[in-house]
């Protein structure tokens, strides 16, 4: 005979205990599902829907009276010369804006890591302050600064060069404004480098020294290789915000002079605000597009291969 050792438990008791587990985690999930449903999911929905449309400010009070246009709001900005001149407004800020922000977080960061020994934290602090720095505020005094007798014209009028208006000349607007953008956000490619750079094993390098590598030689063979993943989301993440612009063109010149610094997402404000809601949905479609399809080109160029 078999004998039965200890009380059985009914398979069936374990499904409450489970069920309850399942309650209680849908339950904490539920306010972001609630969040992410009402200002994520149901507006791309709608955003999608309208840029199929011929959706205007003044259909608002007969929202089903619209047309179904197809794809013909997305041909329309294909045909216009403003959106293809801010599409390479936008190509400039990522082509001009990313490397810069990358080369000057990433030196700030071997400088921290290797070269300050002293107040550290301090130099760290300084130099992310940008990015918590509000930007309508700072913005105010960059348009100060840049303007026709502001504080860089009169630096160089002291030692003998006539400045020019900066942000009223179409070919000297887009520096300033990369430069703004290059200002707020170099600091968070530094704490994600120098993150990167304090996980590197510091017995690579004695063991590379020992065997009569240079800094030129660790940095190249060692430190690049093994930053790798740090470099790719930082790139990832600066392609992104650049690709989507709009605060620096917005408020230091709402993408004048003459749509010099209008980026495809102030072009899809101003569409907005003249009432184009299809155009403006179909705009922001293609910036999404244009994002995804970079973000992946990335992730295949820049992953670490094994």
């Amino acid at each position: 005979m078999t004998a039965t050792i200890g009380p059985t438990t009914p398979r069936g008791a374990r499904r409450p205990r489970g069920a309850r587990r399942t309650a209680v985690a849908w339950l904490f999930l539920a306010p972001f599902a609630l969040v992410f449903l009402l200002y994520t999911a149901i507006p791309t929905v709608a955003a999608l829907g309208f840029s199929l449309t011929d959706l205007r400010g003044t259909d608002l009070r007969h929202p089903l009276a619209v047309n179904f246009t197809g794809i013909q709001n997305y041909l329309r900005l294909l045909e216009d010369p403003s959106f293809l001149r801010d599409m390479l407004n936008t190509v400039l800020f990522v082509a001009v804006g990313v490397p810069l922000t990358m080369g000057i977080g990433f030196a700030l960061a071997l400088v921290l890591n290797s070269g300050i020994r002293r107040l550290r934290g301090t130099f760290r602090t300084v130099f992310f302050a940008p990015v918590v720095t509000n930007v309508v505020a700072v913005a105010m005094i960059w348009q100060y600064a840049f303007n026709a007798n502001g504080t860089v014209n009169k630096v160089l009028g002291a030692v003998g060069f006539a400045g020019p208006n900066w942000l009223d000349d179409t070919h000297l607007a887009m520096p300033v404004v990369i430069a703004l953008g290059v200002w707020r956000n170099f600091g968070i490619a530094m704490v994600l480098f120098l993150a990167g750079l304090q996980a590197v094993p510091h017995d690579v390098y004695e063991a590379a020294s020992l065997d009569g590598a240079g800094r030129w030689r660790q940095l190249r063979h060692i430190t690049l290789p093994l930053l790798m993943p740090t470099t790719l989301m930082v790139s990832v993440l600066l392609t992104v915000f650049y690709l989507q612009v709009f605060d620096e063109p917005y408020l230091l010149t709402d993408g004048g002079p003459l749509g010099s610094t209008e980026s495809v997402a102030l072009y899809t404000y101003h569409q907005f605000g003249v009432g184009e809601f299809g155009v403006s949905s179909a705009a922001s479609f293609v910036m999404l597009l244009l994002v995804t399809l970079v973000s992946i080109v990335q992730f295949r160029m820049l992953r670490p291969r094994t």
